[in-house]
C-alpha cells in the first residue's frame, strides 16, 4: 500500500501482516487508542499553558519546554517510522512531548488573540469530521494518483519549512510563510488543505490495515499517524487564524 502520509510507509502493514498471529487490528481499537494519545497531548498542553500563566505570560519561560517537545517529538516520529514494533511505547511518548509544543504555542497565541485556541480546536475536529464524511461517502476517492499528489505536496511544505528555518538563522526568513497579508493567508489556506487531505489518507490506510488483518499492536501505529496529522492540522489552523486576526 502506498500512502501520502510519510509516517505511514508503504510497507508498514504489509510487513507485519504476513507474520501476524493472535488478535487483529480493528478500526474501533484504533479510534480508542487515538483518543488515548490525544488525552496525553492535552495533559502536557495544560501543564505548559499553566506554566506560561504562572510566569506572567512570559514566552521565554516556556521556550525550553516548547523546544524539548518539538525536538523530542521529531525524534519519536523518526524512531517510530523505522522501529514500528516499538510504537506502543513511542506513540505515547510522542503525544506527551507534542503536548508541550501545543500548550506553549496555544498559550502564546491565545494571549495575543483571546479565544483563538477554542476556534482552532473546533475547526480542527470539524475538519476531521468533514474529511471522514467525504471519505466514507466516496466524495473523495483515495487513488494512487491522489496519494502521490498529497505526498508530493506534503514533502514540498516540509522542505519549505526547513528552508525557512535555515534562512531565519541567517537573518533572512521566507517572509510569506509568516506574513499576515493576502499571500501569507493564501499559503496557510493551502497548507491547511494539504493537512486535511492527509487525514483522508490516514483513514484509508487504517481501514486497509484492519481489512488485511494487521496485528492488534498496529492499532497504535494507526492512532499515532492520525495524531501526528491532527497536531499538524491544529497548528496550521492556529497559524491561519492568527493571520486573519492581524
Amino acid at each position: 500500500m502506498k500512502s501520502g502520509n510519510p509516517v505511514l510507509r508503504s510497507d508498514t502493514f504489509d510487513t507485519v501482516s504476513s507474520v501476524a498471529t493472535g488478535d487483529r487490528m480493528t478500526i474501533n481499537g484504533t479510534i480508542n487508542k487515538t483518543a488515548m494519545l490525544l488525552a496525553l497531548v492535552v495533559t502536557t498542553a495544560i501543564y505548559t499553558w499553566g506554566y506560561f500563566l504562572k510566569n506572567q505570560d512570559n514566552p521565554a519561560a516556556v521556550m525550553p519546554l516548547l523546544w524539548t517537545g518539538a525536538i523530542g517529538g521529531l525524534v519519536m516520529v523518526v524512531v517510530t517510522m523505522f522501529k514500528t514494533e516499538w510504537v506502543n511505547v513511542t506513540a505515547p511518548i510522542y503525544a506527551l512531548l507534542e503536548g508541550l509544543v501545543i500548550g506553549g504555542l496555544s498559550a502564546m497565541f491565545n494571549a495575543a488573540y483571546p479565544g483563538i485556541v477554542v476556534q482552532a480546536v473546533l475547526l480542527t475536529f470539524g475538519t476531521m469530521a468533514v474529511m471522514l464524511f467525504a471519505y466514507r461517502t466516496g466524495i473523495i476517492k483515495v487513488t494512487d494518483k491522489f496519494k502521490a499528489g498529497v505526498f508530493a505536496a506534503t514533502g514540498a511544505i516540509f522542505l519549505l519549512y526547513i528552508a525557512s528555518m535555515v534562512m531565519s538563522m541567517v537573518g533572512k526568513p521566507i517572509g510569506f510563510i509568516h506574513d499576515g497579508g493576502a499571500i501569507g493567508i493564501g499559503f496557510s489556506v493551502v497548507v491547511v488543505g494539504i493537512a486535511a487531505l492527509n487525514l483522508v489518507i490516514d483513514f484509508d490506510f487504517i481501514r486497509q490495515g484492519a481489512d488485511q488483518g494487521a496485528p492488534k499492536k498496529m492499532e497504535w501505529y494507526g492512532a499515532f499517524a492520525l495524531t501526528v496529522t491532527l497536531v499538524w492540522l491544529y497548528l496550521e489552523i492556529l497559524r491561519l487564524l492568527s493571520k486573519l486576526r492581524k
